[in-house]
């Protein structure tokens, strides 16, 4: 087994991605569970995340301490949150989701993990949960809507620590299917440069996602 990062308890073992198991014996998505050495391990799947798929795809800028803690934009059903809860083990997970439906499933996966705070909440309203949640390290933002960078930026200013690091999934073709997805790329890049942010790094997510890119940034104080 082969650990990936230093900040992270992210491995490699016999090809796969792995993260310890916070809630031992229990699945999320229906992953597969292994045993190294005594102790459980989480399959991650790059396919049903774009986190996985980013960092099998080369990312080296994902600083994620056990510490940490982070605010989820976007949650859905938990699949990612699951894993960077598995990591953060002495921080903090919110995770923000505004569909109701979605908050159920992520409801359940939040009753097995108490580092995991869940927000029935509108993403492009961050001040209706300023006062619920304190400063992170990482917000981590997977909002498939056009404006998807302009609320990552508003939650960037008011809930980033200095030092602190955002990343964005951009899905192209949830901002314009008329466009190549190269050229949204770059527009959507224009935009975090112009309001001050510096990208640290951009990762395809193909073979895994299709027109998909992922950026690591941080906010220029």
């Amino acid at each position: 087994m082969e650990k990936l990062t230093k900040s992270s308890e992210i491995y490699i073992m016999d090809h796969s991605l792995v993260t310890p198991n916070l809630a031992p014996e229990v699945k999320v998505y229906g992953e597969k569970l292994v045993d190294f050495k005594g102790k459980e391990y989480r399959i991650w799947d790059p396919r049903r995340s774009k986190l996985a798929a980013a960092i099998l795809n080369g990312m080296d800028t994902l600083e994620i301490y056990k510490d940490s803690k982070v605010l989820y934009l976007g949650a859905s059903s938990g699949t990612t949150p699951s894993h960077i809860s598995d990591l953060v083990v002495d921080g903090l997970l919110y995770a923000v989701e505004f569909s109701p439906r979605m908050m159920r499933e992520l409801l359940r996966v939040c009753e097995k993990r108490e580092n995991m705070v869940p927000l029935l909440e509108d993403a492009t309203r961050p001040h209706r949960y300023l006062n619920l949640l304190e400063k992170v390290d990482l917000i981590y933002c997977d909002v498939a809507q056009p404006q998807q960078s302009e609320l990552f930026m508003e939650n960037m200013r008011l809930f980033l620590k200095k030092k602190g690091r955002g990343i964005i999934m951009i899905k192209s073709r949830s901002i314009d299917v008329t466009q190549k997805p190269q050229k949204i790329f770059k527009n959507e890049e224009k935009k975090l440069k112009s309001a001050g942010f510096k990208i640290l790094e951009k990762v395809k997510l193909e073979p895994y996602e299709k027109d998909h890119l992922a950026m690591v940034v941080e906010l220029s104080f």
